[in-house]
C-alpha cells in the first residue's frame, strides 16, 4: 500500500526501510527524519538503503541498524519503507521486498521547472527539502524537532583531525573553504576565492583549510596558485587528501565554513558550524539551505536569469555569469571577519 501511513497501524510497525541513494547533502538532510522515526516508533529496527559512497556518512549513526547498497539490497519484509529517493531505481528495491505500507517523498519537480522557465515560486516560505521528507509521513505526523541535521564521526576520524588544530591553543582560528561544487554555476571562482582569503588574512591570521574531493583538486591548486607567498603560508590545500568523513572530521573542528552550495555545507551544518554561504544558480526555493543552522546567505537577488537550472550548469547560459561574479567579496570579508572578532 502505497500513501500514507494511517494511525491505527502504528504501533504494528517494527521494521522501518528509509532509501536515499544520493548525494552526500540530500542524505545528510535525512538524518532529522531518521531521529523523528526513532522517536515515534522507539521500538521499532530502521534500516537504510544508500549507494556505496554514501555508506561512510551513515556508517556510525546509532539510530541506524544495519545498511544496505543497491548492489546487496535488503531482503525479506518491511513493515514501513520510507522512500525519499523516489526514482526508478528506489521503486525497484522497494519491489523487491515484501513491504506492508510505503511513502515516498514528493520531489515535485513542476514546480521547479516553472521557477526555472518562468520565475514562478510556488513556495514562498522557501521550505527546507527536510520539511518535505516529514511530509512523506502526515498520519500519524512525525514529532516536532528543532533540531538540525546529524552526523556521527568514529574516534579514528576525529583523530586525524586532531593535529591539524594543535595550534589552536594559542588563539589561531580556523577558516574550512569547501570551494567545490558538481557544477560550475555552483561554483565561486577560484581567483575570487584567492583575492577573498587574501582580504581576510591582512586583517586576520586566520588558519584555512581547503576541503574537498579529488575532482575538486585543480580548483584548490587554481586558488593556491593565484596566493601571496604570505597568504599561501597560511593556507592548507587538503583537497583529495583525506577521505569524505576526515573531511568532516575537519569541519567539526573549524571555527566557520566558507561554502558553496554543496554536499560539504550539509555536513558542517551537522556540526552547528557558522556558514557563510555562496549561492550562484542555486535558489533558496529548492529547499537546500543549511537546515536549523546558522549562517548568512551571498546572493545576486533581482537576476532574471537565476536560477537556470534546479542542479546547476557547466557553463553560464548568458555568459556573463553575473550569479557568481557580481558577489562582493569586501562585503564577504567584512561579515567573516565581524564573526571571529565576535567570538573571541
Amino acid at each position: 500500500m502505497v500513501g500514507v501511513l494511517v494511525i491505527t497501524r502504528m504501533k504494528s510497525v517494527k521494521t522501518i526501510l528509509v532509501i536515499r541513494l544520493s548525494s552526500i547533502g540530500d542524505i545528510v538532510l535525512t538524518t532529522p527524519v531518521l531521529r523523528s522515526l526513532e522517536q515515534l516508533y522507539p521500538q521499532a529496527r530502521i534500516d537504510y538503503c544508500t549507494k556505496a559512497p554514501f555508506v561512510p556518512l551513515l556508517a556510525s549513526n546509532p539510530r541506524l541498524s544495519s545498511i544496505h547498497t543497491p548492489e546487496q539490497p535488503p531482503a525479506g519484509s518491511c513493515d514501513l519503507v520510507v522512500d525519499l529517493q523516489n526514482n526508478l531505481r528506489s521503486h525497484a528495491i522497494v519491489r523487491s521486498l515484501k513491504a506492508a505500507h510505503v511513502v515516498r517523498y514528493r520531489k515535485e519537480n513542476w514546480k521547479k521547472w516553472l521557477l526555472v522557465q518562468f520565475g514562478i515560486n510556488f513556495d514562498r516560505r522557501n521550505r527546507s527539502v527536510v520539511d518535505r521528507y516529514r511530509d512523506a509521513l502526515q498520519e500519524p505526523a512525525l514529532p516536532d524537532d528543532p533540531d538540525g541535521c546529524e552526523l556521527y564521526l568514529s574516534p579514528a576520524e576525529r583523530s586525524y583531525a586532531a593535529p591539524y588544530f594543535e595550534g589552536s591553543a594559542g588563539g589561531t582560528k580556523t577558516l574550512a573553504l569547501c570551494f567545490g561544487a558538481n557544477h560550475f554555476t555552483k561554483r565561486f571562482p577560484p581567483k575570487r576565492f584567492a583575492s577573498l582569503l587574501s582580504l581576510l588574512q591582512r586583517e586576520e591570521p586566520l588558519q584555512v583549510l581547503l576541503l574537498g574531493g579529488k575532482e575538486d583538486a585543480p580548483h584548490a591548486l587554481e586558488i593556491m596558485n593565484a596566493l601571496s607567498d604570505s597568504s599561501r603560508s597560511k593556507v592548507l590545500n587538503l583537497a583529495g587528501c583525506c577521505s569524505l568523513m576526515q573531511s568532516a572530521a575537519l569541519l567539526e573542528r573549524s571555527d566557520a565554513v566558507l561554502c558553496n552550495d554543496t554536499g560539504l555545507m550539509h555536513i558542517a551544518s551537522a556540526f552547528r558550524k557558522k556558514l557563510f554561504v555562496l549561492f550562484g544558480s542555486s535558489s533558496p526555493a529548492f529547499g537546500f539551505l543549511p537546515y536549523n543552522s546558522d549562517f548568512e546567505l551571498f546572493e545576486v537577488e533581482g537576476l532574471r536569469c537565476r536560477p537556470c537550472s534546479h542542479i546547476g550548469r557547466d557553463r553560464c547560459p548568458k555568459g556573463h555569469f553575473r550569479c557568481m561574479n557580481d558577489l562582493s567579496e569586501n562585503l564577504i570579508a567584512k561579515k567573516i571577519l565581524d564573526h571571529f572578532r565576535q567570538s573571541h
